[in-house]
């Protein structure tokens, strides 16, 4: 990839790009999943015993043994505090030879992802020079807002989850972690990280949780970021840079030493949530929420301590640099201790049903588009329309008509969750219905059916009398006859025009 000049056409212009030679300063995230919990052996013995995902499931007896086993916040199985330990083995290396002092860590309220940065905590802490404890080397953060989608529960009854003295006595300063602060206790942090909770949270709250935290989250970096303009820092800089003295050093290495060490800042968390999250950094607000009570769409999926790489460059600004990667279990022994990222892991559970994406039908003006939906609507057209459909409602005297009617174009679309499935043009000026198309895919599903309703509908509110639209094939001509069009003839004077060629059909409807 070339940002060296611009392009026009392809075409090379030789002016630079807009802000090449700025300097683009960054923080490196690390998102890491927490370790393998004895809730996950739990429902992983689960499956095995009671035949999930078979005919031969056993869904009684699945619940049951669930429900007698499954802890509201539970510590970390045999195996995740092996993962855990392996991965402060490669943490330790990396942050102490390429992250500056104090490394950072955001990290949920509960126990499993503690438990998890642990080990890397300890390392950190006593890896003074001198053979004592280095209280420097961290800053860590439980933050509240953090904690895995559903919250803290047993048997739908709500646990509080720990307080923020809790948290300290049990697990932090046993591990040499002092000065750990607190942030997002809804009821203080005298109270139970969930204390604040009605139930079992439900999707709808975990998704506008989530945008709370992307918010947070970006808070916290910008903050970061700002202290660049107010103080000399001299571990936020521009990494894409090298500068001399550096060239000997690989980026793909992970464990050598850097001339510069880095801002750096990790976030432990859990599987779902953080799929919440980077959905969001990923497309920013409004995308992300397709339907109440509806799992999301696309999923981001993670092994039990899979990490994934982020730059962020301030202003929700993020590079995703890699996802879900386990250095730490690359070893001839780690795969044995790989856990936690397949679909017989439940992952597959995320994905709504067919059921649950009803079609709904949007009407617009063409400037009022959303982006994303238009976007759809555009790929659509010039995959699924020929140069004949596109063109065929086109010519001298129409085009003039479009030029007069600007801002009476709509665009009607039929969408399953976030996805078009079909889409239409209307002119309220002159009833003109042009570029209908739908997936090849959802033919059968009455989509067609909806959209051309939803057409005839917006039509009878705005009083228009007819609508007219054109065809070049049998098969459309009969699918416009069922939805109560007519063919009729070209008028007289328009006969010897191409509009009106033997293979364009004029169907209309009389509303």
């Amino acid at each position: 990839m070339s940002s060296s000049s611009d392009t026009n056409g392809g075409k090379k212009t030789g002016k630079k790009n807009v802000g090449e030679g700025h300097v683009r300063r960054s923080i490196s995230i690390r998102l890491i999943r927490h370790g393998e919990s004895q809730n996950n052996q739990v429902y992983r013995d689960a499956r095995r015993i009671y035949n999930g995902g078979t005919p031969d499931f056993d869904l009684k007896g699945w619940l049951q043994y669930v429900d007698d086993r499954r802890s509201a916040d539970p510590g970390l199985s045999d195996i995740g505090k092996i993962q855990a330990k392996k991965l402060a083995q490669y943490l330790k290396p990396h942050l102490m030879n390429q992250a500056s002092r104090p490394v950072r860590f955001v990290v949920s309220p509960m126990q499993r992802t503690i438990a998890t940065i642990l080990p890397t905590l300890e390392a950190l802490n006593g890896n003074n020079s001198d053979g004592g404890d280095d209280p420097g080397a961290c800053n860590v953060m439980i933050n509240g807002f953090y904690f895995e989608s559903e919250g803290c529960h047993t048997r739908e009854k709500v646990e509080p989850g720990m307080n923020a003295k809790q948290i300290n006595a049990s697990l932090l300063k046993p591990a040499g972690v002092k000065n750990a602060s607190f942030e997002g206790f809804q009821n203080g942090e005298e109270n139970g990280w969930y204390s604040h909770g009605k139930g079992p949270e439900t999707r709808h709250e975990s998704e506008e949780r989530a945008a709370k935290f992307y918010v947070w989250m970006m808070e916290y970096l910008d903050q970061q970021l700002s202290e660049v303009e107010e103080q000399e820092v001299h571990d936020i800089f521009d990494a894409g840079v090298t500068l001399p003295g550096e060239e000997h050093e690989q980026c793909h290495d992970r464990l050598g030493p850097r001339t510069r060490t880095r801002r750096t800042a990790i976030f432990v968390g859990h599987g779902d949530f953080m799929s919440l999250v980077l959905k969001r950094i990923v497309a920013g607000f409004g995308h992300a929420v397709e339907k109440q009570t509806v799992p999301h769409r696309s999923a981001f999926v993670h092994f039990n301590t899979g990490i994934t790489e982020l730059e962020y460059f301030g202003n929700g600004r993020f590079l995703i640099m890699s996802q879900n990667n386990m250095p730490h279990l690359s070893g001839p022994d780690g795969g044995s201790y790989i856990t936690g990222g397949y679909l017989k892991d439940g992952w597959s559970y995320l994905m709504p049903t067919d059921g649950c994406l009803d079609s709904e039908v949007s009407v617009a003006f063409s400037d009022e588009v959303q982006p994303h939906v238009q976007e759809q609507t555009e790929a659509l057209r010039s995959l699924y329309l020929s140069k004949k459909e596109s063109t065929s409602t086109s010519s001298d005297n129409q085009a003039k008509d479009d030029e007069d009617n600007t801002g009476t174009e709509l665009t009607v679309v039929v969408k399953r969750g976030l996805q078009v499935v079909g889409c239409a043009s209307l002119n309220e000026k002159t009833g003109r219905l042009s570029d209908v198309v739908v997936r090849p895919s959802a033919r059968r599903s009455q989509v067609g059916h909806s959209l051309i309703e939803a057409v005839k509908n917006h039509a009878k509110q705005s009083n228009i009398d007819k609508i007219v639209a054109q065809t070049n094939t049998l098969d459309q001509k009969e699918f416009f006859e069922k939805m109560g069009f007519s063919s009729v003839d070209p008028f007289e004077g328009d006969k010897s025009d191409d509009l009106y060629s033997s293979e364009i059909f004029r169907m209309e409807c009389k509303l």
